[in-house]
């Protein structure tokens, strides 16, 4: 007999990733041999005993599926859609297996999204502490100076919560600033982002006056393709997966030091001694004597 956790065999069956699993447990919608469980620490057997899921009986996956999709704009990264909308399983024909997205892309982006029957690989993948880095290529309106995207990099509050440190990297900017505080034009960034909190990139251009136009994720973890189109799909290589299994969790992401600007004039000269501050006192270092030349031999 081998007891594992509900949320991991409920994965593993491929209804849902681990995190849904585990909301699906508190809400009071999976039972054991006819019981109602709602406690995360639950252990079962998935062999022997009778688990249910909203009601479907739980079985244990056949094959696991890996597929990588390119999301359109205007499709949902749902499995089904309330409103009746496209959603990103209604673009993958021909799959019998129950699969999921892992993780989402808003209904106004686009770009890579995987999905899958492995709750074990889409709870790595979708958790930040793995390290699991989305590339977005982002266009946003105006022309950000280097002082903003600085702030971003290090982080800022959004919805009450500070965001994790990120990587943002400037591609091309179309017009120019009209030094007025209004831009002519348009800016594309790389944006490289550990952490996947709900329109996350267009609420950090939002907040600093800068907002998204475009968005597309172009890579998920070592994972990309330029050749997929919107719409298009493939299944992962064994070596991608690999790469995804094995990815290592990553060390804390240190904040970028902020940019010290000397005021005009205040830069000092070459080789005059170094200011010292000693109890609000300010004292200034003895300038070394100049060397004596040696006598020539006569």
């Amino acid at each position: 007999m081998q007891l594992d956790r509900l949320q991991k065999i409920i994965a593993h069956a491929g209804f849902a990733s681990r995190r849904e699993a585990e909301a699906m447990i508190r809400e009071g919608r999976v039972t054991v041999n006819g019981r109602v469980v709602t406690a995360l620490g639950t252990k079962a057997d998935a062999d022997r005993d009778h688990i249910k899921v909203d009601g479907k009986l739980i079985t244990r996956a056949e094959t696991h599926r890996y597929i990588l999709l390119y999301k359109p704009r205007e499709v949902t990264s749902t499995v089904n859609d309330p409103e009746g909308r496209k959603t990103v399983v209604d673009l993958v024909k021909g799959v019998r297996e129950r699969i999921y997205p892992v993780g989402r892309l808003d209904y106004q982006s686009e770009g890579l999204l995987l999905l899958t029957n492995d709750g074990d690989l889409a709870f790595k993948v979708s958790h930040p502490k793995h390290g699991s880095v989305k590339t977005y290529h982002v266009k946003v309106r105006g022309i950000p100076d280097e002082r903003i995207v600085g702030k971003l990099e290090r982080g800022i509050t959004i919805d009450g919560k500070r965001t994790v440190p990120c990587e943002i990297q400037r591609m091309k900017t179309t017009g120019r600033s009209t030094g007025r505080g209004e831009d002519e034009g348009n800016s594309w960034y790389e944006v490289r982002l550990r952490e996947g909190r709900n329109q996350q990139i267009r609420k950090m251009f939002k907040a600093v006056g800068h907002p998204v136009s475009k968005l597309r994720r172009v890579a998920i973890g070592p994972i990309s393709d330029p050749k997929l189109t919107p719409g298009s799909w493939r299944e992962l290589t064994k070596h991608e997966v690999k790469m995804l299994a094995t990815m290592q969790e990553a060390p804390k992401a240190k904040p970028k030091p902020k940019r010290v600007v000397r005021a005009a004039g205040a830069s000092r000269k070459k080789g005059a001694p170094e200011a010292r501050t000693t109890r609000g006192k300010t004292t200034r270092k003895k300038a070394a004597p100049p060397k004596r030349q040696a006598r020539r031999a006569r």
